[in-house]
């Protein structure tokens, strides 16, 4: 086993979709064909694969691992309100199923993984958003701060009001991450912006999964004369997007998947100025190779701006005319002259 503490990020193909989630998002039907090894055991987050965003960046690394590798993977969805049991048995059913490695797709997995991991010492486990303990756990995170600071500067150069907002699904501290890249990026580009940050939620995992509330605070930004909007809350941005593409001359700004690029979000399209990618997908290809090559990936792994980690999204070429000013800042970040924060 390896420790590595940040990795050189290579792109990677969209896989043509190999499975479905069965109508309570408990289950999936098995892809791929029979190679060497069952594949990866994927539990997806609140809202499933079909979120256009954090888990569907997940589902797109483990479909190039089953077309590469021959797997057989297998996905399960967390619902609303679940409980730590809930979780750990998730882990469990796909650890004794023989799936190798199992990957909780978001930070609330952490104490699940943590102790499902114990009891499958020869199977590879990982977090994403979150670092466990564990001799066979691999802890990804990603350096969303940077990439939203590049957000922050694109919405403050593309605001005809110097009014930008950020819309959180959860207040957390990884989501606060988001929110304190885009509100320094946005200030630091222009001093006079006005940048208003609110939450769907205090603590409750449903602000991932509401798209309902994410457009009612979206039109009350709008309202306030808000122009451009960028929504860190996995499902539940869709319900923003598609508020901010109701009004003429606002734009909305994406996050973990290329939101441009969704079939889901086709029609709002013309109003998705760029989003914040993260890419789940290169790790959890990342970590399904070095199981498949018996080097298996553990510890803390960093994917950051400046290894290809996250990235600002150009699909839609509404962001050409700025490209200069975005590259300036990612390379000030990328060569240390600014410091991110991690929290507002």
């Amino acid at each position: 086993m390896r420790r590595v503490s940040t990795i050189t990020v290579a792109g990677i193909a969209t896989a043509a979709l190999a499975f479905t989630l069965t109508a309570c998002g408990e289950s999936s039907t098995e892809s791929g064909g029979g190679g060497k090894g069952k594949g990866i055991g994927l539990a997806f987050d609140v809202g499933g694969r079909d979120d256009h965003s954090f888990n569907e960046s997940a589902a797109r690394g483990m479909d190039k691992a089953d077309k590469e590798f021959g797997y057989t993977s297998k996905a399960m969805t967390a619902k609303n309100g679940e409980t730590e049991a809930d979780r750990e048995q998730r882990l469990s059913s796909l650890a004794e199923a023989g799936y190798n490695p199992v990957i909780g797709v978001g930070f609330n997995y952490s104490k699940s993984v943590e102790k499902v991991a114990k009891d499958f010492p020869k199977t590879t486990f990982a977090v994403v958003d979150s670092v466990a303990p564990g001799n066979n756990i691999d802890s990804i995170t990603f350096g969303e701060h940077e990439g939203s600071y590049l957000a922050g500067v694109a919405a403050a150069l593309k605001s005809k009001n110097h009014k930008v907002g950020f819309i959180g699904g959860v207040n957390n501290a990884l989501i606060q991450k988001f929110q304190a890249g885009f509100e320094q990026g946005a200030k630091a580009t222009d001093s006079g912006v006005e940048v208003t940050s609110e939450y769907l939620y205090a603590n409750n995992d449903k602000g991932f999964n509401d798209p309902a509330a994410a457009k009612e605070k979206a039109k009350g930004m709008l309202d306030r004369g808000i122009d451009v909007i960028y929504t860190a809350a996995g499902l539940s941005g869709n319900g923003s997007i598609e508020a901010v593409a109701a009004q003429k001359g606002a734009w909305a700004i994406g996050v973990d998947s290329d939101q441009y690029q969704q079939p889901g979000l086709d029609k709002y399209k013309g109003s998705i100025l760029t989003s914040v990618v993260k890419n789940v997908d290169v790790s959890v290809y990342d970590l399904a190779k070095s199981v498949k090559d018996g080097k298996p990936l553990t510890g803390p792994h960093q994917y950051l701006l400046k290894d290809g980690g996250v990235s600002l999204a150009t699909s839609g070429g509404f962001i050409d005319d700025i490209k200069d000013k975005i590259e300036a800042a990612k390379k000030q970040i990328v060569e240390g002259q600014v410091k991110v924060k991690t929290s507002p």
